[in-house]
């Protein structure tokens, strides 16, 4: 199955339990309480995107939310992607999708935090700044040292933007092919 031939959607309260099960598929991905993951799918459903199969599993997610102090900005969280996906190109059309969704609502900037050996990640944050033009700068937000007791890699803030309030058709139809 191909990327394209999976549904983007605005995720609901149904998506909490199988999002719980496709971030327990995707190590090194931390997984939350099934409970936080529902209320990913409902109160911050506006700043998440679900893909589905056309058997309607759940195969692609990302959440996020919009900080309080700065409400212009979405803050990616995590971005999961079944296996049976990979390299398809499906965490970019999401990651896309989303910021675009976001951006009608005022967003202008787009976070995330990723530790230095998460190469996958990485290439794939500064893929889709590459596709908004815009750029980006990173800082260490929390430390291995100071913020995880030294079990945890440290946690690197990517900030990008600030990218257009609307997205050209033309452009999005060829970021899908």
């Amino acid at each position: 199955m191909s990327s394209e031939t999976v549904r983007l959607r605005r995720p609901n309260d149904g998506d909490g339990y199988n999002l719980h099960q496709l971030v327990a598929r995707c190590q090194p991905l931390d997984t939350n309480s099934v409970y936080c993951n529902l209320l990913q799918c409902s109160d911050f459903a506006d700043t998440a995107i679900a893909a589905e199969n056309a058997q309607g599993e759940l195969v692609g997610f990302i959440s996020g939310y919009c900080p309080p102090a700065r409400p212009d900005t979405l803050f990616v969280w995590q971005v999961a992607v079944d296996a049976s996906m990979r390299g398809q190109g499906l965490g970019l059309r999401m990651l896309l999708e989303l910021a675009e969704r976001a951006a009608t609502h005022g967003v202008r900037y787009l976070e995330t935090t990723i530790s230095p050996d998460n190469a996958a990640s990485q290439a794939l944050f500064k893929k889709a700044f590459a596709r908004l033009g815009i750029d980006h700068e990173t800082r260490v937000l929390f430390s291995r040292a100071v913020h995880f007791n030294g079990r945890h890699e440290d946690e690197v803030l990517y900030r990008a933007g600030p990218f257009a309030s609307t997205f050209p058709r033309e452009e999005k139809l060829q970021e899908s092919a």
